[in-house]
């Protein structure tokens, strides 16, 4: 997704020369590209991340347009404070680009995890959260975000495919997307998820079960209307996610049911619970571990099913 990422900016940057690209001493071979393009738009901060977001709060108010990029731990949590006060509060023109999602680094252990992140920005006002689910809803993102004046956060997968779905409506800010159409149930996904939430709605299939799929991309805002009528008419809404349980996609979804006094329905959060895993191990054997693999998240769907 990164590469992606650095393709789309140096596209905009052709034609637009307030663009700055800030890392923190990462990202090689993937960021020497737009550096030896635009060598002086380009800032290496060092592994200093908290004065990073400050150079970049400093250069948006002198009227650039600051893409900061880092694996996500460094790039949010280590400097939330700037980002609250040098960023948010004064409603920058910053781009913050998280790499690695959830556990894309699990052998590194819980400092390099992501399973925090949404929570925690998501409680800053002026921010816009965004969470692609493959290099073509991207790079939608990233174009639309690139119009935006707001601190945006694109949170983005280690992998991620070029396309893992065929998509007939428009991919737009706010609004969740319709992966495919059910009526026996919802599931709502972002990011690295989706790619699970296909995979699930297959093996539901193949016992009978038609299910809906929808990508939530923007974490925040929702446009509440939209989703509410997505869901409307349908019994059973799961979410699922690579994230803490608490502050996450779950978070989203039921402070809008319950806002909207939704309570015909059953609704199921599943992601990571709330608690930091106490081993370390490749993203694979975390995702079982903390039974957000495929087959725990479709046996937890299946229980439901069957009350």
């Amino acid at each position: 997704m990164r590469k992606t990422f650095i393709k789309t900016l140096i596209e905009l940057a052709e034609n637009d020369k307030s663009i700055y690209l800030l890392c923190g001493d990462i990202g090689f071979n993937v960021l020497e590209e737009f550096a030896d393009k635009f060598p002086r738009q380009f800032i290496n901060c060092g592994i200093a991340e908290q004065n990073m977001m400050g150079v970049a709060a400093g250069l948006a108010i002198s009227g650039k347009k600051v893409y900061v990029y880092s694996i996500i731990p460094f790039v949010t949590v280590r400097c939330l404070e700037q980002i609250k006060n040098d960023v948010c509060f004064r409603n920058l023109d910053v781009k913050i680009v998280g790499y690695a999602t959830g556990f894309s680094y699990g052998a590194q252990g819980t400092t390099h995890h992501a399973i925090e992140d949404v929570g925690i920005l998501r409680s800053l006002p002026n921010m816009t959260i965004l969470s692609p689910a493959d290099l073509a809803e991207e790079k939608e993102l990233i174009l639309q975000s690139y119009q935006t004046k707001n601190p945006t956060y694109i949170r983005l997968d280690k992998g991620g495919k070029e396309k893992i779905y065929n998509l007939e409506s428009d991919i737009i800010i706010a609004k969740p997307s319709v992966i495919k159409e059910g009526k026996d149930g919802v599931i709502i996904a972002t990011g690295s998820s989706v790619e699970q939430g296909i995979n699930i709605i297959k093996k539901l299939e193949q016992i009978g079960y038609d299910f809906k799929l929808i990508s939530m991309h923007t974490l925040k805002p929702i446009d509440s209307s939209s989703l509410l009528k997505e869901i409307e008419g349908q019994k059973l809404v799961f979410t699922i996610e690579e994230h803490n349980v608490i502050g996450g996609l779950g978070s989203c979804v039921a402070e809008i049911l319950l806002a909207n006094g939704v309570n015909n329905v059953i609704f199921k959060s599943i992601g990571i619970c709330d608690k930091y895993p106490d081993l370390v191990g490749e993203q694979d054997y975390l995702r079982v571990y903390c039974g957000i693999d495929e087959d725990s998240i479709y046996q937890q769907i299946i229980k439901r099913l069957k009350v």
